[in-house]
């Protein structure tokens, strides 16, 4: 799998391959969001009689819509979480919300397949996971938030963890506060809850890295980290944590450790072999499963 830069590109593509799960139609969820109004919406059923043509087809002829309003009235109907560009504050890498037609969300999704496959095993208590790179610029973080995403959009109770104390980027990403977090939890000065709902996604929390520490290495190590993971785990279906970079510093081995299970990301042309051989015999030393390895293209 290869994961790319972010791009403004969204090519509408069929989503009526599945059946609705509720009985919403596409003119009444454009009408809700001020899309159309009354006496354009009798035109675009009119057209729509005539012609023998889908609603949205029809509405996009007319030049009532445009084709992202109809991408997100369908993401609407399916129950299908999704993000409209100009309309959210968060980054545009997070392709599988900005773009979920897009080629590289069907990698994400490819990917999160592979997981379920090979991974998920809720039942036996795997259901969180580490996601680890050699060295920084990787797309670790890039990789984390889009699966996360990915899992969400599945319908499962999803959290994604920051554990990067060194170079955190996902309150960036999901445009969150950062103030409290990981950090103050296990010093012991946090809220208990402290995880952050995900604006629109009503099944995706972020727990964000929080103030920077002198130790985070300590405080990877404390107790109060297997102690948070374990009530995390009773409350969430899905736990993925990002990590600092794993051969600078060894907090990836600790929290991987503790997680279980690893997925490492590496980069073509950019991550040394040497480098992910050493966090691949580092992980497995450290007693945590690799479950796979992403290339990044970018």
């Amino acid at each position: 799998m290869s994961a790319h830069a972010p791009e403004n590109i969204l090519p509408l593509e069929p989503a009526t391959r599945l059946a609705p799960r509720a009985e919403r139609r596409i003119g009444a969820l454009l009408l809700e969001e001020g899309k159309l109004d009354a006496d354009q919406l009798e035109r675009v059923l009119e057209a729509q009689r005539a012609q023998g043509v889908p609603f949205g087809e029809a509405a996009l002829q007319l030049g009532y819509i445009a084709a992202s309003d109809l991408r997100h009235a369908l993401a609407r109907q399916y129950h299908y979480a999704y993000l409209v560009p100009g309309r959210a504050g968060a980054s545009l890498e997070l392709v599988c919300a900005y773009a979920p037609f897009h080629r590289r969300a069907e990698e994400m999704r490819a990917l999160r397949t592979q997981l379920l496959i090979h991974w998920f095993r809720p039942d036996a208590g795997r259901k969180t996971l580490a996601v680890v790179s050699p060295a920084v610029g990787e797309g670790k973080s890039y990789v984390a938030a889009n699966l996360a995403v990915a899992f969400a959009q599945l319908g499962q109770p999803t959290l994604l963890i920051d554990a990067d104390l060194r170079t955190p980027r996902q309150h960036r990403i999901f445009s969150v506060a950062s103030s409290g977090g990981l950090s103050a939890l296990l010093a012991g000065r946090g809220e208990e809850d402290a995880t952050v709902p995900v604006p629109g996604f009503n099944t995706l929390s972020l727990l964000p890295a929080g103030a920077l520490p002198p130790n985070p290495q300590e405080l990877l190590s404390r107790p109060a980290f297997d102690a948070l993971l374990a009530q995390m785990q009773a409350q969430f279906g899905v736990i993925l944590i990002d990590t600092p970079a794993a051969q600078p510093y060894a907090d990836a081995q600790s929290i991987a450790y503790r997680a279980g299970d690893a997925l490492m990301v590496t980069r073509k042309d950019h991550t040394r072999l040497a480098a992910a051989d050493k966090t691949m015999r580092d992980l497995t030393d450290a007693g945590a499963r690799l479950v796979g390895t992403v290339m990044n293209a970018f």
